[in-house]
C-alpha cells in the first residue's frame, strides 16, 4: 500500500515553471506579476452533492479544476496557480491515474502550474484554490452593472442538467443529444479566454459564472449593483430539439453546473461581443437588460431582482419563476 507522501509523488508532483518553488516543502512560493493583483477562489466538491459516486475518474479530474477555473475566468482573471486537497475513502492507483491525467490535462492546457496540496482517507471530497492575476482596477466584479447595460450569456447553459437527468434516469434524451448533455456535465470548459477579452477589450461591466442556475447566479449581480435585470425567454438560447420544452426551459434557467459566463455590458458594445463571438468561435446571447427597478418605493423593491419577460415583452407572472429556484445546499427539498 503506497504512502500518502508516494502517491502525491506519483501522480500529482510536476514541473511548476511559474512558482519560485513548487511541491515539496512546507509551502509553495509564488512571485505575482509586477503591478497585478491576485484573484484567489476555492471550490469543493464532494462525492454524492455535486457528482455521482461512479463518475468517470478522468471526466472528475478535469471538472475539479474546471469549475475553480470558470470564477477567475468570471473576474477576467488569467489562471496562473492551483493547489489541490481531497479526502480518499482508499487509495486506489487506477482511480488516481486517471483523475490527475484528467486534472493535469486541463492544468497544461490553461497552462496552470499546481503547486501544492493535501490528501487524507475520507468520504470522497476534492477541493481545489486556484489564483489568477488581473491588472489593478480591471477584475469584472458583481457590483458593476448599471442600468441600460444588455445582459448577456455564453453557451448553453442546460446541457449539463440535462446530462444530469439522463445519467439518473430521469429522462431519455435523443441518442444524438446524449453524449453533448453528459460531455456539458462531466468536462464543462471554463469560459477563460472569454473572461480575458472582456477586460482587456473592456466590454463588460460585471459577470458571473453559472453553476447554481443562470437565474440564481445572476440574481447575484443583480443584488450587488443594486438594480433589477430584465430577462425576456424570447432572446435565450435556442432549446435543444427533441427534449421536453418545459423540461429544457427548467435546465436552461435553473439546472446549473454550465460554467458559461452571465455578464453585463454597455448597448455601445454589441458589435465588439458579436466579433468576440465569431474570434472565440462562442455563442454570446443578449438575453435582457438591467433596469433601474422603477421608481420610489418600487425601485427600491426591484432592486435585486430579476424579472422574466415573454416574447412580446409582457411580464411574466412571479408563480412562472418561482418554478426556476436555482440550487442551494442548505435549503429544504
Amino acid at each position: 500500500m503506497p504512502s500518502e507522501f508516494e502517491l502525491i509523488a506519483r501522480h500529482f508532483a510536476g514541473p511548476t515553471p511559474g512558482a519560485v518553488l513548487g511541491p515539496g516543502d512546507d509551502c509553495a512560493l509564488l512571485q505575482p506579476s509586477p503591478g497585478m493583483e491576485l484573484a484567489v477562489t476555492t471550490d469543493m466538491l464532494v462525492a454524492g452533492v455535486h457528482f455521482l459516486p461512479d463518475t468517470d475518474p478522468e471526466g472528475l479530474g478535469w471538472k475539479t479544476l474546471a469549475v475553480n477555473l470558470s470564477d477567475l475566468a468570471a473576474m477576467g482573471a488569467k489562471p496562473r496557480w492551483v493547489l489541490l486537497a481531497g479526502s480518499l475513502p482508499e487509495a486506489d492507483e487506477a482511480w488516481l491515474a486517471a483523475f490527475a491525467k484528467g486534472f493535469f490535462t486541463l492544468a497544461k492546457a490553461s497552462k496552470v502550474d499546481v503547486v501544492g496540496g493535501d490528501t487524507t482517507r475520507g468520504p470522497l471530497n476534492l477541493c481545489v484554490t486556484a489564483m489568477g492575476e488581473v491588472a489593478p482596477g480591471q477584475a469584472l466584479r458583481r457590483d458593476g452593472a448599471q442600468p441600460g447595460n444588455d445582459l448577456w450569456v455564453s453557451g448553453q447553459p442546460g446541457l449539463a442538467a440535462l446530462g444530469l437527468a439522463q445519467l439518473q434516469g430521469r429522462i431519455q434524451l435523443p441518442e444524438a443529444l446524449v453524449q453533448r448533455c453528459v460531455t456539458a456535465l462531466q468536462r464543462p470548459r471554463p469560459r477563460v479566454a472569454l473572461g480575458l477579452a472582456l477586460v482587456q477589450r473592456q466590454l463588460a461591466t460585471a459577470a458571473i459564472d453559472i453553476s447554481d442556475g443562470l437565474l440564481a447566479d445572476v440574481a447575484h449581480i443583480a443584488e450587488r449593483s443594486g438594480v433589477e435585470l430584465r430577462i425576456n425567454v424570447g432572446q435565450l438560447p435556442l432549446l435543444p430539439k427533441g427534449v421536453d420544452p418545459v423540461l429544457a426551459q427548467r435546465c436552461q434557467l435553473a439546472g446549473g453546473d454550465d460554467y458559461e459566463l452571465a455578464f453585463t455590458a454597455p448597448v455601445a458594445q454589441r458589435m465588439a461581443l458579436a466579433a468576440l463571438a465569431a474570434d472565440l468561435e462562442l455563442p454570446l446571447w443578449r438575453i435582457g437588460y438591467v433596469a433601474e427597478g422603477g421608481e420610489g418605493t418600487d425601485k427600491a423593491q426591484k432592486a435585486g431582482q430579476v424579472s422574466l419577460y415573454d416574447g412580446d415583452g409582457a411580464p411574466l407572472p412571479p408563480e412562472f419563476m418561482d418554478q426556476f429556484k436555482g440550487y442551494d445546499h442548505f435549503r429544504a427539498t
